[in-house]
């Protein structure tokens, strides 16, 4: 066998392993990266842990997880690769499909007011906030909506990716012919093979790195709407709900909330409200904002 139990540890310990991994290691990973992004990890992860973090072992010339644990100090540039590998980024153009007439619908409705403020909290690698700014201009009819859209995600790496819009074509090929077209200008001479997001999506776009588990956002406005799917799923239930109060706090009283299709928020009904398929409202009549001066118009009576 490759993970050898006892009653109080584990190891990775055969000739195919070629790091030792203890119980030990896998309790002071699964520690900081709760610490650090909130994210879960059971011992059934423990082969998954090994896999993605013996890379950076292998990447730094390492022997150990111990010798790589020590490496995370306070102020260590390695907690950005750390929390990249041990955070999931499956995603897709236009994943749970359902959401975006939903989404158009609701950003004409709110165009009259000013331009629609929507927010993607996990954009991992952009398909996400991209897709949202295909909708938009959908529905709109221009590739100048009025329309301001953020993308955040706890990894700066990937938020690179997003930012330079490139993807291989094999990513895209879900998309119609006349979306990839309009949106989407392909690679040549050494990009074959490749499709980049034309520059008029990436200008309606703001990526910028933020951890949800910061107790303080750095954001100035409410949303119109914001997508925060299959990013619940990695969080216990008071990490949950410490969230998802900031992210309502930051959600206008007529704004809509996405979750992931494996997400319900049933055990929140003092937060929000459904009204569709994984599609929320926040609950009228919460009271859960303290008083901040970056927000003045936080009102569900």
């Amino acid at each position: 066998m490759s993970l050898l139990r006892s009653a109080s540890s584990f190891v990775f310990g055969d000739k195919q392993h070629e790091y030792r991994f203890t119980a030990d290691d896998f309790e002071r990973i699964s520690n900081l990266i709760y610490q650090r992004a909130g994210i879960c990890l059971p011992p059934r992860k423990a082969e998954m842990v090994y896999n993605r973090l013996s890379r950076r072992l292998r990447a730094l010339g390492l022997q150990s997880f111990s010798d790589y644990l020590k490496l995370l100090g306070n102020d260590s540039p390695e907690w950005e690769p750390f929390i990249g590998a041990l955070t999931t980024h499956l995603t897709a153009f236009f994943r749970e499909e359902h959401h975006f007439p939903i989404l158009a619908r609701h950003a004409g409705d709110k165009a009259g007011n000013g331009r629609v403020k929507l927010w993607s909290c996990a954009a991992s690698t952009g398909e996400e906030p991209y897709s949202m700014a295909i909708a938009m201009a959908e529905r709109f009819g221009t590739l100048y909506p009025p329309v301001d859209i953020l993308a955040t995600d706890v990894d700066a790496g990937v938020l690179e990716t997003a930012r330079q819009g490139i993807y291989p074509i094999e990513r895209v090929q879900s998309l119609s012919e006349r979306v990839l077209r309009r949106y989407f200008l392909r690679g040549g001479r050494d990009k074959t093979g490749f499709v980049k997001v034309r520059p008029e999506l990436q200008q309606m776009i703001t990526f910028e790195p933020l951890n949800l588990l910061d107790p303080v956002w750095p954001l100035t406005v409410q949303y119109d709407a914001v997508m925060c799917r299959n990013v619940m799923i990695y969080f216990d239930r008071p990490t949950q709900k410490r969230v998802l109060q900031h992210c309502q706090r930051y959600l206008k009283a007529d704004g809509l909330f996405f979750a992931g299709h494996s997400e319900n928020l049933s055990h929140l009904a003092d937060l929000f409200d459904p009204c569709g398929k994984t599609v929320y409202r926040p609950h009228c009549g919460t009271s859960v904002y303290p008083a901040e001066s970056s927000l003045d118009t936080v009102c569900y009576a």
